[in-house]
């Protein structure tokens, strides 16, 4: 990919991301006209709830339009620290908690005030699409570990062993995941954190989906496991997908003193404070939501269940079963075709939209997120399966 001279060096690692082309032509084909399934969504279709509006809208007519601090209201810390310990069981001081423009934005000031030019950052591979795009912006290097589905795509301590060099600094951990919505138990936790812990290495927790997740299993934070991983942990999360509120834009990250003053600084200097008016929403959404995400959750379980017993009857495609999120990672090899051309082919035949497995460095998969109604569902894999038995 060339990049003009004018601009910075560091941009020539960055890739444009496939997610987006194909949601953008998808949108260019809905505006021609075309009935378009959308199996690409990666924000939960449920409005944001009507008492988390109203508090946004009071927030506007009562004049709550100006500056706040940069790290967040001192009404909204003190509620993230409640809920970290009453969700998560972890103790955290409203000094160690940082709001930001949401859990990307968290994830990406903890990278730049982390990361050092040619320092290692493990990733399990699949895996989100921005996290190495962040890791070559901040001029790491992104170091993949690759998972089975075999395994529901985790890594256990022996592959992180493995990966490890004299420049690892951090690992980055995603349970729920997005793409392949796997989640990781207390004991495969307890291992990592030890392999972490015994060579001081870094965390960053990205529990974004911590309320999504089914077949009850329990969430767990790797932060809670013991002092020693506490310390080494920076614990991210936000409203986005527990409360429908992706458009509010407002995350949080926690974790030890010297990386929350790190990243108070940077914020000072970068956005300031998220919107004061998606702060008073954010307070209302963690004071009085906790039935609302168990609402979805539990449509999203019925969701992912229909769509694993639609999933079982094409037999060219294997899969493991998410455990939370609202995706499923599916392998196309036995189709013969990259997942570039699965999805454009099947957007431009059938006119469904999913996206490719390529940008979360798994070609030969494809994601399909059940982020919409079972109506949808029932029509968007009426076309698959009738395209791939044609195929």
């Amino acid at each position: 990919m060339r990049i003009d001279t004018r601009l910075a060096k560091r941009l020539n690692k960055i890739n444009p991301s496939s997610t987006l082309a194909i949601t953008s032509k998808a949108k260019k084909l809905k505006s021609e006209g075309k009935e378009i399934i959308n199996l690409a969504a990666g924000e939960p279709d449920f409005d944001t709830p009507d008492f988390v509006k109203e508090a946004g809208i009071e927030a506007i007519r009562t004049g709550f339009t100006k500056y706040t601090p940069t790290t967040g209201t001192p009404e909204l810390k003190k509620l993230i620290c409640e809920k970290f310990k009453k969700d998560n069981g972890l103790d955290y001081a409203p000094e160690q908690i940082v709001v930001s423009c949401g859990a990307k934005h968290s994830i990406f000031n903890a990278l730049l005030v982390i990361i050092n030019r040619g320092e290692e950052v493990l990733i399990p591979s699949p895996y989100w699409v921005s996290y190495p795009e962040m890791v070559n912006l901040c001029e790491g290097i992104p170091r993949f570990i690759k998972t089975s589905q075999d395994n529901n795509f985790k890594i256990t301590p022996k592959d992180l062993i493995k990966h490890i060099s004299a420049k690892t600094k951090l690992l980055i951990l995603n349970s729920p995941s997005n793409p392949t919505g796997c989640v990781y138990n207390s004991e495969e936790l307890k291992n990592i954190a030890s392999v972490c812990a015994e060579r001081r290495i870094l965390i960053i927790s990205d529990e974004i989906y911590e309320k999504i997740i089914f077949d009850s299993l329990k969430h767990i934070s790797i932060a809670g496991l013991n002092k020693e991983v506490y310390d080494l942990t920076v614990t991210v999360n936000g409203l986005s997908k527990s409360f429908s509120m992706t458009g509010w834009r407002i995350g949080y990250l926690a974790g030890p003193p010297d990386i929350v003053g790190a990243v108070s600084r940077l914020q000072d200097h970068s956005t300031s404070n998220p919107s004061s008016i998606s702060q008073k929403a954010a307070c209302a959404a963690l004071s009085e939501g906790g039935d609302f995400s168990k609402t979805i959750c539990q449509e999203f379980q019925k969701r992912r269940d229909y769509v694993v017993s639609r999933l079982k009857n094409i037999k060219k495609i294997s899969f493991s079963v998410p455990q939370g999120a609202f995706y499923v990672f599916c392998d196309i090899s036995k189709i013969k075709m990259d997942s570039l051309d699965f999805a454009n082919r099947l957007l431009d035949e059938k006119f469904v939209a999913l996206i490719p497995g390529e940008g979360f460095g798994r070609d030969d998969y494809i994601r399909i997120s059940f982020a919409t109604n079972l109506q949808q569902l029932a029509l968007g894999f009426d076309r698959i399966e009738g395209w791939i038995n044609k195929i």
